[in-house]
């Protein structure tokens, strides 16, 4: 019986890990499905240039991911066809959490060379690729 118990232990907590990581990818999954959608609806031309972390070191991510959100707020629609999508899209980036238990780096988001916003949500999807 005492076998029994720690059998059906070990089973409930590998499967509870196997769903945390599957809701991982699946979350990650949307957001990359959200940035390419945001891709379709940014304004792109006569916009201001965003800071846009490239390659960042595996302690930097969280800086890096940080970067991409309050840059994503300076993002602008293309028109005004677009622009409940463009919103609702925004909402979803600004929610995004990225939990990492690496430190923050101590470069800071000017530090990082300034692209157009679409190079920017390329560059944001291939982080979350990364991740």
């Amino acid at each position: 019986m005492e076998r029994m118990v720690i059998f059906c232990m070990l089973f409930f907590c590998s499967s509870m890990a196997l769903t945390a990581a599957a809701y991982k990818i699946v979350k990650y999954k949307q957001l990359l499905k959200t940035i390419e959608l945001l891709e379709t609806t940014v304004k792109d031309k006569d916009v201001e240039l965003l800071h846009t972390p490239e390659n960042p070191v595996d302690g930097c991510l969280l800086t890096a991911v940080t970067c991409f959100q309050k840059g994503t707020l300076k993002l602008q629609p293309k028109n005004s066809q677009v622009n409940s999508t463009f919103t609702q899209t925004i909402k979803v980036l600004k929610r995004f959490t990225f939990s990492n238990p690496g430190k923050q780096c101590e470069s800071s988001c000017e530090s990082y060379e300034k692209k157009t916003p679409k190079e920017f949500l390329k560059s944001f999807a291939k982080l979350i690729k990364q991740v």
